[in-house]
């Protein structure tokens, strides 16, 4: 199946937008001009958006820590985005949860997370309430390769099987959990895993988008016809460190301009799409530089706005705090 080319573009910008906006909170943040924690998705364009190209708003996802990716692709809107993270008011989550909490539950987007192997058990809860109400919803789990050795990843497999649930968990392995090599602490494919539980699990290059795309569609489509779950090991490489501030002494050196030149996502999708004339060089640069003014625009925009007034932060809250 071939994408049109209206697809290609949304896609190519989706990804663009993913890279401009995580360079630039680095910067940001690297200048002291965000408040909290954050956890760059840069390097990992082509596993959210090759995934995400086949849901919408019915469709539930639950990110992790490092969720800005995921929220993109999902269709969040990075101006909000960027105002929650700078803690602004008009943020999607009214500048109350950053870079970890992002959510914007009108788009599909159940959350970032910043409890390792979180997002699995919700998103069987997203899963069983499609299939109880008979929507036709898939709900995606990404995990990351640390989260996929935690209990509450293990039962959510095991839970989605039982109930038969609209399921696909996606193992982002970017070859470190946190700072220890995910060779070593996972010990090879995701897909045995899968098996044990009865599920179907491919792995699939995640610096490919074609690849990716070919293999969520399959993945996404079994899900929604009433099959059940399965499950997908991405395997890919983050640039950043596992949090900005991480120096990643634990990784070689020229260890990521290597992988930069060998195994860039956008440049890969680049190639492909010029080499088979489905988009021109020219059209693609032209959608970089959009990516880059806007991205740049939503900077300047959270950097000049209003920051949550007193009763703004006492909504949404369980408690009644009295000063």
């Amino acid at each position: 199946m071939q994408l049109s080319r209206d697809e290609l573009r949304t896609a190519f910008k989706r990804m663009c937008l993913i890279r401009q906006f995580e360079d630039a909170v680095h910067d940001e943040f690297s200048a002291g001009n965000i408040p909290g924690f954050v956890h760059l998705y840069a390097g990992e364009e082509a596993s959210a958006v090759g995934i995400c190209s086949h849901l919408d708003d019915r469709d539930a996802i639950a990110s992790t820590h490092r969720g800005h990716g995921h929220c993109i692709a999902k269709g969040c809107d990075p101006k909000g985005m960027m105002l929650e993270i700078f803690g602004k008011k008009d943020g999607l989550c009214g500048g109350k949860g950053g870079s970890m909490h992002i959510a914007d539950l009108s788009k599909g987007m159940m959350g970032a997370n910043g409890i390792v192997g979180g997002g699995p058990p919700l998103i069987c809860g997203a899963a069983l309430t499609a299939k109880y109400r008979d929507t036709g919803g898939v709900a995606v789990a990404f995990v990351g390769d640390g989260a996929s050795n935690q209990g509450t990843t293990f039962e959510s497999y095991n839970l989605a099987k039982v109930w038969d649930l609209p399921v696909v968990f996606v193992v982002e392995d970017n070859r470190y959990a946190e700072s220890t090599a995910s060779d070593w602490s996972v010990g090879g494919s995701q897909v045995g895993r899968a098996n044990g539980f009865g599920m179907p699990g491919v792995e699939v290059d995640g610096h490919d988008f074609f690849a990716v795309w070919d293999a969520a569609r399959q993945a996404v489509e079994r899900a929604r016809d009433g099959s059940g779950p399965s499950l997908l090991h991405v395997k890919l490489y983050r640039y950043y460190g596992h949090f900005e501030g991480d120096a990643s002494t634990y990784k070689a050196p020229g260890e990521v301009e290597q992988v930069k030149q060998r195994l860039d996502a956008l440049d890969m999708f680049k190639q492909r799409v010029v080499e088979t004339s489905l988009l021109d060089s020219e059209e693609l640069k032209s959608i970089e530089q959009e990516a880059e003014k806007f991205i740049a625009d939503c900077v300047a925009a959270a950097s000049t706005a209003d920051a949550p007034a007193r009763d703004d932060l006492m909504t949404d809250v369980y408690v009644d705090y009295k000063f």
